[in-house]
């Protein structure tokens, strides 16, 4: 029954409860509500003070609404007059000054303006004859921009709409979209049938500024904070498509990581004296004595020497390279070691043949109870270790699926690349390099994931993870000298040329967890990382002396520290937490403390920020107007996606979506040759075999060890 064609009257859908009408029950879901206006706006579904029903029939409840909305539409019209046209956006607001005085009128601008500053003008003359003029009821954005809707859940509507936009980076004219609009009127539901979805110009005009004024009020707390806990500068650079160098600089702390700016450094990029004068700049804006390290992501020959000129320069900060960015660099050496870079060549070369067919992908998920070969990875460089380790686990499955009378029949049994696949998948020596590979690379991959995720990417567990790395490789290879010893040294390489920094160690020396239940005799590097730690962080000698002797007391767990609660707590909460609740006795100690243990260890790179805006911000030829509101947008868009980031939530490596058919899995292939026998290792490339970097004895945590069938 259409809803036109019925007359309704609300008097029929609903129950009065007194003899005054004031309290009316509804026939359908039983609501009691007051007086029979509001039982209209209950059954038309027009939010409000009123919830919507729910058990109303369609044609009632759209008779309603539409009468509602047209009474609606007529009142506003006879308010405004001839000035007000209900499709047209409102581009100002004008209202009175609060205090009733109609002889001034405020401006305020909103679509497309830098700034939210209002604009005073002299309301109209008396002397000009013109009659006063009403002016519909806006709303004010927590911001100050108009948003031209009444309701005010819908203007939190429009503002949703938009911070989606901003933060997935999505072009506002997807807003155009018929589906879009269809989706946001399923989503709103029944009571905001038919709502028009923000403009281009509006998601670009006061939507953006609103968010801009929200998102600038956001970052001066995580700025405020900085003094207390002290920040570290984070580089992400990459030569983007045109060969230029852009970096992104971020600044992370407790409180939260922020997008501070993006620049394009390709003119300079070999220069050291420019970078230094570059990097100059910016820990000026950020403040020197804030900044406890930048942290980098390249070990280029002109970085480092930028580094120790600025630590020369400025002694009271670090400069440091990413530690899964070494970590990456300690894979690739290890992969260039025996046969290990043909092993993975030869699982590229399944996985690729295999995801490459339709065909070839159900006859794979027939035989392995439907799951697939890669798996979607948060960490583009553990892919290959990830998709082998999965390939050894399902190697069984994988001869039976070759051996099937399915895979016989198929047209792909007798391809050349076909008869290929057969025959690695039948090599011993194939399956065997994979359990070695495995073995010396896992247990890395296991230390990657932890430094992308929770506590144990701060710089008092760096020390803890890469050791216990290490011990777990040891006893994968049962203790035998001459197939681990080599790959501890690559590690160490690495370790000592770029990873390893005094901050390192001053974390592992101030973390309660792991310095009370260790050995107490730490190694001279340890030792001295602290000491340059204290002297570097403190240019005071007199607090020098007083942190001295205060850790002295930390170290032999006396007075203070000897405390019950401090004792039972070591455990139980963050290292910087339990410095803030029990160090207070010894302030200089524990000022150093708070401000090391809250450092992050890793680089921007955790935080896997997409780069395409950054490289449209900095193309030139574009408009001091277009250039503004492509900074905004950056601005909201990185700050976004860094303020709703989630570090922890996860401690699995394989949750994360990464394409499964990525490159680094399914590439062009490569002549593989086959060997015999047990993989070795080319010692001579890292001379004779000797005792590495002190590692912490005792078992690996289960975590490290290699996921295979061997």
């Amino acid at each position: 029954m259409a809803a036109d064609e019925v007359p309704i009257n609300v008097h029929d859908h609903g129950i009065a409860l007194d003899e005054q009408k004031k309290r009316v029950k509804c026939n359908y879901c039983g609501k009691v509500v007051s007086g029979f206006s509001r039982l209209k706006c209950h059954l038309g579904g027009i939010r409000g003070d009123v919830t919507p029903c729910l058990e109303v029939p369609a044609y009632v409840k759209e008779s309603i609404r539409n009468k509602l909305l047209e009474m609606k539409r007529g009142n506003l019209s006879k308010e405004v007059g001839e000035l007000y046209h209900p499709n047209l956006p409102w581009k100002r607001n004008w209202c009175y000054d609060m205090n009733g005085d109609h002889s001034k009128l405020e401006i305020t601008q909103t679509a497309g303006s830098r700034s939210n500053k209002c604009v005073k003008m002299d309301s109209l003359s008396e002397n000009s004859g013109t009659e006063s003029v009403s002016f519909p009821k806006g709303r004010i954005g927590s911001g100050g921009a108009f948003t031209g809707i009444e309701d005010p859940s819908l203007g939190l509507v429009q503002k949703s709409i938009g911070r989606f936009f901003y933060e997935t980076g999505i072009d506002v004219c997807v807003a155009k979209s018929p589906t879009f609009q269809n989706m946001i009127n399923a989503t709103l539901g029944c009571g905001n049938i038919g709502y028009k979805i923000p403009s281009c110009q509006e998601l670009t005009g006061w939507i953006l500024q609103n968010e801009v004024e929200e998102m600038q009020q956001y970052v001066k707390e995580v700025r405020n904070s900085w003094a207390s806990t002290g920040c570290s500068i984070l580089l992400d650079g990459w030569v983007d498509g045109k060969g230029r160098n852009l970096v992104n600089i971020l600044v992370d702390c407790p409180r939260g990581a922020i997008y501070l700016q993006s620049s394009d450094i390709s003119a300079f990029a070999g220069d050291v004296d420019r970078l230094q004068l570059f990097f100059d700049e910016i820990l000026e804006e950020v403040g020197v004595k804030n900044v406890v390290q930048i942290n980098t992501y390249s070990t280029s020959a002109c970085m480092e020497a930028v580094g120790n000129q600025l630590m020369e320069k400025h002694r009271s900060f670090f400069w440091t390279v990413s530690a899964s960015y070494c970590i990456e660099l300690m894979l690739d050496k290890i992969c260039t070691m025996g046969r290990m870079r043909g092993i993975l060549e030869n699982a590229k070369t399944i996985t690729k043949f295999i995801q490459s067919s339709a065909t070839m992908i159900k006859l794979l998920r027939k035989h392995t109870n439907g799951c697939d070969l890669v798996k979607p990875c948060k960490i583009k460089s553990a892919l290959p270790f990830l998709t082998l380790e999965n390939i050894l686990s399902e190697k069984k499955n994988l001869k039976n699926m070759f051996n099937s009378s399915d895979w016989n029949n198929s047209t792909w049994a007798s391809t050349r690349e076909g008869k290929r696949v057969v025959g690695l998948v039948a090599d011993r020596s194939f399956w065997t390099g994979a359990v070695v590979v495995l073995k010396a690379t896992i247990p890395l991959v296991r230390a990657l994931d932890l430094i992308n995720d929770g506590d144990s990417q701060k710089l008092g567990y760096i020390y803890e993870t890469m050791d216990q790395a290490k011990e777990t490789i040891r006893e994968e290879f049962e203790n035998k000298k001459s197939q681990y010893i080599p790959l501890w040294k690559a590690i160490d390489e690495i370790w000592n040329k770029y990873l390893h920094s005094p901050l390192h160690a001053g974390g592992y020396f101030l973390n309660p967890i792991l310095y009370y239940s260790g050995d107490p005799c730490i190694d001279a590097e340890v030792a001295s990382g602290l000491l340059c730690c204290i002297v570097r962080m403190a240019e005071d000698r007199r607090v020098q002396d007083l942190m001295t002797l205060q850790f002295e007391e930390y170290r032999a767990a006396k007075g203070a520290f000897f405390q019950a609660n401090a004792i039972d707590r070591r455990l139980n909460i963050s290292p910087e937490m339990w410095w803030s609740k029990y160090g207070g006795h010894s302030p200089e100690l524990q000022k150093l403390a708070i401000r090391i243990l809250n450092q992050t260890s890793n680089g921007a790179s955790k935080y896997d920020l997409r780069r395409s805006l950054a490289e449209k911000l900095l193309t030139e030829g574009t408009n001091c107007v277009e250039e503004q509101r492509l900074r905004d947008l950056a601005f909201v868009h990185y700050n976004l996606q860094l303020r709703n980031f989630v570090s922890g939530g996860n401690n699995n490596i394989s949750v994360d979506e990464i394409d499964p058919i990525h490159d680094s899995i399914v590439d062009e292939e490569q002549e593989i040759v086959s060997q015999n026998g047990e993989p070795t290792w080319r010692d001579s490339d890292y001379g004779d075999a000797s005792t590495s970097r002190g590692a912490i004895s005792g078992e690996g945590p289960s975590s490290f060890r290699p996921r295979v069938d061997i």
